[in-house]
């Protein structure tokens, strides 16, 4: 599917200090995409950069396949990682007044606000000021008011911050059932299991450049990292002679062993089916399971490079 958001190229400097590095990326509609680095890698900026709020330096956003322009800013939503509620007025009334800056009417802002107000289960809270409201649901309100004009890109800076348990599975199902609408998502969080589990892409960034990016599943089976975990018995019960029977394979690397079996790491050029022929010469397979890196190795091996 063609994107619909591409950061083209980006480049942005502070002083001397180089925040985007000719950064480029694309999210096609439908698409939930977590974008991960480490503290101070450019996330933050290139959000910024693509609702107006920094100038590139060099590059340029598309929205799609034209350079964006405010009236396109008007149908995106966007959660700041410094969240910007006006503590003093009434939740209700502030969503309905954003809502009416994306352009809705008022009746159709009122409906909207109804709506995400018991989306977020905070229905009987909307004429209370919002410095009342624990900080908790403070960041529900935040949530509501990136998403009440029915966006068609939603971008979220840390939206996970500061949620507890029962937060973090509303949110994460209303980021789903956005992209699952057709809206492009892409969410920045150091959450990895989050993003592992809820995501369809990742793009992770370091010192400015894109350094990782592509569907999760895709990057773990392209990694050339695996993982074999292998049990093999004898009458009944685990060997307990060590795992002599893998040492020596060519492209296998024994990692440990114990009661659960051999764990080792194979080459890429390894075929796992080779390792459990010999597996069973040596005695009876009761476990042989392949495991690929999870999202959290990919990463720690991508900015380390």
């Amino acid at each position: 599917m063609a994107p619909v958001l591409e950061l083209d190229d980006l480049t942005r400097r502070f002083g001397p200090v180089v925040a985007l590095d000719h950064l480029s990326l694309q999210v096609a509609p439908g698409e939930l995409v977590g974008l991960l680095g480490p503290n101070g890698a450019g996330k933050s900026t290139a959000i910024r950069i693509v609702f107006g709020l920094l100038r590139a330096h060099a590059g340029e956003v598309r929205w799609e396949g034209r350079q964006v322009g405010q009236a396109d800013r008007r149908r995106f939503g966007y959660l700041p990682e410094e969240r910007g509620l006006y503590p003093k007025m009434a939740v209700s009334e502030q969503l309905v007044y954003l809502a009416r800056l994306h352009g809705l009417d008022r009746g159709t802002a009122s409906t909207a606000t109804d709506a995400w107000l018991d989306k977020m289960g905070l229905s009987d809270r909307g004429g209370d000021k919002v410095e009342q409201l624990s900080l908790g649901n403070q960041q529900r309100v935040q949530l509501a008011a990136a998403l009440v004009h029915d966006p068609v890109l939603a971008i979220m800076d840390e939206p996970f911050s500061g949620l507890d348990p029962v937060a973090v599975d509303v949110l994460s199902a209303t980021l789903a059932e956005r992209a699952a609408a057709g809206a492009a998502v892409v969410f920045s969080s150091h959450q990895l299991d989050l993003v592992e589990n809820l995501c369809d892409s990742v793009a992770v960034v370091d010192h400015g450049r894109l350094v990782m990016s592509g569907p999760v599943r895709q990057l773990k089976e392209s990694s050339g990292r695996r993982r074999l975990r292998v049990r093999v018995e004898t009458n009944g019960t685990a060997r307990n002679d060590g795992p002599g029977w893998a040492e020596g394979l060519d492209g296998v690397t024994v990692t440990g062993h114990g009661d659960a079996g051999t764990t080792m790491t194979l080459r890429p050029e390894v075929d796992p089916l080779a390792v459990l022929d010999v597996a069973r010469a040596a005695g009876t397979v009761s476990d042989f399971a392949l495991e690929l890196p999870n999202l959290s190795e990919l990463f720690r091996e991508a900015v380390s490079r």
